[in-house]
């Protein structure tokens, strides 16, 4: 997503402005809390086919994010890269752009968290970290299960993040220059 809006901005297109925080800082926020070997041991147990069993994981691991402080110097970027664009505080759209999204047959469309109409440094910065927690929802643990994308390792996943101004709108679309389903340009 966020190589994509890049290529956008190159070409001249009218992009809403925005940054991104990288995936170093996601792994930098599992490795401060030493996430992995937790996220490791619930994998583990996972039957991708049983609900129940990918519901409780990811429960467990949602919980490790959600009580895990922000790093200072993580919260600190962000708060300050959003006040030095933004210092009026608009609304502005957060979302996750995850490394497995977006491959060559797979999309993973829907799979982790927007939030949308965000507004100030210390809730964008609170956002950032449920996108990060959204790369183990039971959905998306499932999907990746479903088309057997393992997870050996805290490097084998990551999650940037995109903060965007929102944009208001009264609908929205995807337009396709290719055939998704097998890359014809006149289709």
């Amino acid at each position: 997503k966020i190589a994509a809006l890049a290529r956008l901005v190159a070409a001249g297109l009218p992009v809403p402005d925005g940054f991104h925080v990288t995936t170093a800082a996601y792994q930098s926020f599992v490795r401060v809390h030493n996430l992995e070997p937790a996220i490791l041991f619930e994998l583990a147990s996972v039957d991708g086919s049983q609900p129940g069993q990918v519901d409780a994981a990811s429960a467990r691991i949602q919980a490790l994010f959600s009580q895990a402080p922000m790093p200072d110097d993580i919260a600190d970027a962000i708060a300050s890269e959003y006040e030095h664009r933004w210092p009026d505080s608009p609304p502005v759209a957060v979302r996750s752009s995850a490394t497995t999204e977006d491959l060559p047959d797979l999309s993973f469309a829907g799979q982790h968290e927007t939030y949308l109409n965000i507004r100030g440094a210390a809730a964008v910065v609170e956002r950032v970290k449920q996108c990060w927690g959204s790369l183990w929802t039971a959905r998306a643990i499932g999907y990746r299960a479903q088309h057997h994308i393992e997870t050996r390792d805290s490097t084998d996943l990551s999650l940037a993040v995109v903060v965007q101004l929102l944009v208001p709108a009264e609908a929205s679309g995807i337009l396709f220059t290719a055939n998704p389903l097998n890359g014809r340009r006149d289709q």
